[in-house]
């Protein structure tokens, strides 16, 4: 019996250590929960204390056994006020800390002074105030301190030279002052202590990073990279020794500039000229511009840098970037997009936005929710930038061209057509993309303007969706929305309010297009302004369906029921009610399962006795065209 209850007894222990090692971080999550009732919030999140806080809360993550809060990263979600004392400093074993883009306050937070593990410390864009810390070294571990954006004065701290494991330090847009320090961090790749109001000569230890790290300051011109002209002109360090006064060097410089720029003017002007006239719109050409600079040179206020999403590998500053050669690819609603070929090889495209009167915290906020998705069939955010004057998103180059060039370009010409399989793969991707972005945001999440130039083609040849975030975030045109605009859905034409049954209708169209090979605004021999999904009604309506179908397809043998999938669904997506519209997951299934059907990976048991998906019948009141324009 005595070995029968020790071994009771081992067993009882095993499971208590078994427990403990899987319990919850009480303590950690405590302080949160402190964290979270204390201070205001406008964006709610799932904080309860009856739920895990290492496998559900937002933005925690716990270490493997869950036993400590190692990261919290809670960007844009509307904190106001001062960071509550004693509560984040409780979280003894945090290593990251991302409180970005908030409109936290009042000076440097005395709580995140006491994570002595923090690796990484993110304040940016909020409104702190004060001077920076004067002991760095209590962050002996740390890699990335960013402090950009907020309002901190005084001078920099020595102290930071004792980070020797930093890489990036990010100071810039505040209001520091004095000299910079020494700063032997052997280390440190990435520096921006831009549009500060620092004075003095620059360290020899920081003089490895580009003029870009120091522009928007008062330093002298010896030992520095900065050309004079990226100086502040109330504060240019001409010395007053000079043989030729200020005034008379100014004035040269000002002759001159204002010579150089009447020519550059009168040569764009006739450039223009000729070019609107020969081409017609410049967003439908393919103009090369010497950089990216020249586009956007009208912008005076470039106080602010690019901002990189995590994981993204490119290295590459603003500069960088307005040197980049630049192609215009196409000029759209919401603006015009360009691919630039950076000095290293890198390309990329860069979204130049319209005026749209959006503001900073506004913007940022959106470009936060857009640069956290990550899908293989959603062309990622990589990074973006805010000034007064400009809006730029930068994403990754995809070689192939977009959907539109593929389907239309050249169609008279030799060319190679898009086979059935590949419009398979480029719908079941797209719908895929669009159905994840429809599960953000608590399921609310839209696009707002899917079209064929905004697909592409992923590593895998699936479609990928691109473009999220112009729609939902640019105020409307001054102009009326056109009404025969081919993607959108009609209550949008009449409200201009997109959902995501206006984004199912856009995707709707979308199939029609790679069903048919035909825009969805077209004109016939006769200049006759044809509705794509007006002329598929009636081409339906008359029974004529196989005239539907783009010529192209006739070529390859027994897809005629996979084609007459996607056009049903293709009819539900079109419907005229929205809420008659099926659910972009109910839309993936079916494509998938045509797919499926069409390389033979369908099993006979999953198979409808006539060798067809479950498809999504269109509503019959949208089988003909009298109530649908």
């Amino acid at each position: 019996m005595g070995v029968i209850k020790f071994m009771l007894f081992l067993i009882f222990l095993f499971q208590v250590v078994i427990f403990l090692a899987s319990s919850e971080p009480i303590e950690d999550k405590q302080a949160l929960l402190d964290f979270s009732q204390v201070i205001y919030h406008s964006r709610a999140f799932n904080w309860h204390g009856d739920t895990s806080a290492c496998r559900n809360w937002d933005g925690v993550t716990c270490n493997s056994d869950e036993s400590r809060v190692v990261a919290l990263r809670l960007p844009a979600v509307g904190f106001r006020g001062s960071i509550p004392q004693n509560t984040i400093g409780r979280l003894s074993a945090l290593e990251v800390l991302s409180l970005r883009l908030n409109f936290l306050s009042g000076p440097f937070p005395s709580d995140i002074a006491k994570l002595s593990n923090l690796t990484s410390l993110n304040l940016q864009s909020n409104n702190f105030s004060g001077s920076l810390p004067l002991d760095f070294s209590v962050w002996k571990n740390l890699v990335i301190f960013n402090v950009s954006n907020n309002r901190f004065n005084g001078s920099v701290p020595n102290s930071i030279s004792n980070l020797t494991r930093l890489v990036a330090l990010n100071l810039g847009n505040n209001l520091l002052s004095g000299e910079l320090p020494e700063l032997l961090l052997p280390s440190l790749k990435l520096l921006n202590v831009s549009y500060n109001n620092l004075t003095g000569k620059l360290p020899k230890s920081l003089r490895r990073f580009p003029s870009s790290a120091f522009l928007g300051n008062n330093f002298t011109p010896e030992n520095i990279s900065i050309p004079p002209s990226n100086l502040p002109p109330n504060d240019h360090p001409f010395k007053k020794s000079s043989k030729l006064s200020v005034i008379a060097i100014l004035g040269i410089v000002i002759g001159s500039c204002i010579v150089g720029f009447a020519v550059l003017a009168l040569l764009l002007i006739v450039c223009y000229s000729n070019k609107e006239a020969k081409n017609g719109v410049l967003g439908q050409s393919q103009a090369k511009e010497k950089g990216l600079m020249k586009v956007v040179s009208g912008s005076q206020n470039r106080n602010s840098s690019l901002v990189f999403f995590e994981g993204c590998i490119l290295a590459f500053d603003l500069e960088d970037l307005l040197r980049a050669s630049a192609e215009v690819l196409g000029k759209g609603t919401f603006g015009t997009t360009y691919k630039a070929a950076l000095e290293d090889s890198t390309t990329v495209v860069v979204k130049r936005l319209r005026e749209g009167g959006v503001g900073r915290r506004e913007f940022e906020q959106q470009m936060e929710v857009v640069g956290s998705i990550k899908h293989e069939n959603v062309a990622a955010l990589r990074a973006y930038y805010y000034s007064k004057d400009e809006k730029l998103m930068v994403y990754d180059y995809y070689r192939h061209g977009n959907l539109s060039t593929m389907l239309h370009a050249n169609r008279d010409q030799k060319r190679i057509p898009l086979g059935w399989e590949t419009r398979l793969r480029i719908a079941v991707g797209a719908a895929r993309g669009i159905g994840h972005i429809h599960a953000q945001n608590n399921g609310k999440l839209v696009h707002g303007n899917i079209k064929a130039s905004n697909i592409f083609l992923n590593s895998q040849k699936y479609g990928c969706i691109s473009d999220l975030g112009p729609a939902t975030l640019m105020t409307p045109m001054a102009t009326p929305v056109i009404k025969t605009s081919g993607y959108r859905a009609p209550e949008v034409t009449d409200t201009r309010k997109v959902s995501q049954a206006s984004d199912v209708y856009s995707f709707g169209v979308l199939l029609l297009e790679l069903l048919t090979g035909k825009s969805p605004i077209h004109t016939t021999s006769s200049d006759e302004v044809i509705l794509l999904v007006r002329w598929v009604h009636s081409v339906v309506r008359e029974e004529w369906t196989a005239e539907v179908f783009d010529l192209e397809l006739m070529r390859f043998p027994n897809i005629e029921e996979e084609m007459l999938g996607m056009l049903q669904i293709a009819m539900a997506c079109v419907a005229r009610v929205p809420e008659q519209r099926p659910k972009m997951t109910d839309i993936l299934k079916t494509l998938e399962d045509i797919q499926k059907i069409s390389t033979g990976q369908l099993s006979n048991e999953n198979k409808s006795d006539d060798s067809t998906p479950t498809l999504i019948t269109p509503p019959a009141a949208d089988m003909g065209t009298s109530n649908f324009l």
